[in-house]
């Protein structure tokens, strides 16, 4: 944090001393000076870029900042940019990571299954994702899919109501509002009667949790954690690595992940955003364990505190369902870039369909490029995102990529009914993922992610009658009108495009 406290004070300096030396009031040697040191320093963290051998968008992204706007690049690249702290924080807790998930997967019993109910495609997906997450898929597993807030956050309160032993909660945005109160007083009520309530929240996620909300948790026993959490936050390179995990796991046996966060506009009590389309959903059996173990690592990792006792990670075992399930962490902290990868590899083995329904569309050129193929080759390629925004510069961005799309014959669709959340990729009616990752470069390389992989699950054919009835609420793009928009919105999408590899 001193580092980019310090980075911070020099670019402010930087630009007070070249701009009144633009202007004589300091003397024309001084202002000299101070334009031959920022070049000098803009060019050498672009060499740093251009060495670190980065994806070549972000690397042209950045560069162009810092040459066309240093006074501005510069405090930006300390703060979001770099890859040092990064490193010198994650390589250890991905290291952690990995020998707890080994260690805790090698004394567990696992149901068998023979794989000859399952496509080739499903075969060689299965083991692609578990050599990209090195975590198990399950069999003998039970998922339930959860329409928006009500049904979510009634099957929440009610779980939260039953637990017995221990409340393991992990949120990016958690409000004191209505709903937020309501889960508060029920994890106090517990903690009171001494079940182990543990609650964790993303720092710059939840910044406008009131400190009195928090203090009478923390009263009561429930012990918080803020993750990502800095004495002057967006002063410190944490900013840039948030916690975007929605996980509850409950006693052990019950799990929760998705695209709900915490707060009353998720149950469409705020007018700004109408009606709040989303999908969580409910996880009982084995793969209870892994998201059990991706909790307790993150506790690890802000506390200190390992846990990874066997009754936190023996869940009761269902028994064997109608398909597999994988849950998949994601994070800065693994370069194999685990969930960009995988939808890559759903895509690219699609037979039939591609279904994408996200909030944020920003892809990269390998899954842009994928999703081309897609519909070029004649698959339905379909992409259900938001007509009304709730930040306008990943809306216009998004909206930037469309055009390559439509050309090749995929179909977009914006949903009109509300806002939609929902995070969903099915491949071909039988295979799907769910949960907190948004197709976009940012839960890509930059957030905590958690998903799950479905295959040919009774979820899955859930999802699908979700979406087909979610396009009812939805129109179709119709390529020749979306070319004819004015040409300040083609300059405001093409700049947003430009920040997309930052955003």
């Amino acid at each position: 944090m001193r580092r980019s406290l310090l980075a911070v004070l020099i670019a402010v300096l930087v630009f007070i001393f070249y701009y009144f030396g633009l202007f004589n009031f300091i003397g024309r040697n001084e202002g000299t000076v101070i334009s031959i040191f920022s070049t000098l320093t803009v060019i050498s963290i672009s060499l740093i870029i251009f060495t670190e051998n980065r994806n070549p968008s972000t690397t042209v992204s950045w560069i162009l900042l810092l040459a066309l706007l240093p006074v501005v690049g510069l405090p930006l690249y300390f703060l979001f940019g770099q890859n040092v702290f990064k490193r010198r924080k994650y390589d250890k807790k991905a290291l952690r990571d990995q020998q707890a998930y080994e260690r805790i997967e090698k004394d567990a019993m696992h149901v068998k299954r023979d794989l000859i109910c399952f496509t080739d495609e499903q075969q060689q997906l299965m083991r692609l994702a578990r050599r990209l997450a090195r975590s198990p898929i399950y069999f003998a597993t039970e998922t339930k899919i959860l329409n928006n807030g009500d049904e979510t956050f009634s099957t929440l309160l009610e779980e939260l109501r039953k637990a017995q032993h221990h409340i393991h909660m992990e949120y990016y945005i958690f409000r004191s509002d209505d709903i937020g109160t309501s889960i508060q007083k029920i994890l106090i009520e517990k903690a009171k009667a001494g079940i182990k309530v543990r609650f964790m929240y993303d720092a710059v996620g939840s910044i406008q949790l009131s400190k009195t909300f928090l203090k009478e948790m923390r009263d009561a026993g429930v012990e918080v954690v803020a993750y990502g959490g800095a004495r002057i936050l967006f002063f410190s390179s944490r900013v840039n690595y948030r916690n975007h995990r929605k996980i509850v796991v409950i006693d052990g046996n019950i799990g929760l992940i998705g695209g709900l966060n915490v707060g009353d506009e998720y149950l469409s009590r705020n007018k700004a955003y109408g009606f709040w389309r989303d999908t969580h959903m409910i996880v009982k059996g084995e793969a209870v364990r892994t998201l059990q173990l991706i909790f307790l690592q993150d506790w690890l990792h802000m506390t200190g505190e390992s846990v990874l006792d066997k009754e936190y990670l023996s869940p009761d075992i269902e028994p064997i369902t109608d398909g597999a399930v994988q849950i998949i962490a994601s994070g800065p902290d693994n370069e194999r870039r685990v969930l960009k990868n995988l939808f890559f590899s759903m895509i690219t083995s699609a037979r039939k369909s591609v279904w994408l329904a996200t909030p944020y569309f920003i892809p990269d050129e390998d899954i842009l490029t994928a999703l081309r193929m897609a519909a070029l080759s004649g698959l339905d390629v379909r992409i259900l995102f938001p007509a009304k925004p709730d930040k306008w510069l990943p809306f216009f961005a998004s909206h930037s990529y469309f055009q390559s799309l439509l050309e090749m014959g995929a179909k977009v669709y914006e949903y009109e009914k509300g806002f939609l959340h929902s995070k969903l990729l099915i491949i071909d009616g039988e295979v799907a993922t769910i949960g907190t990752a948004n197709m976009d470069m940012r839960s890509f390389h930059l957030n905590f992610e958690v998903n799950a992989l479905l295959i040919q699950t009774h979820s899955v054919q859930q999802m699908v009658r979700d979406y087909e009835r979610d396009l009812q609420s939805a129109s179709l793009i119709v390529r020749e009108e979306f070319m004819k928009k004015r040409l300040f919105k083609r300059l405001m999408e093409s700049l947003a495009r430009l920040l997309s590899p930052l955003l």
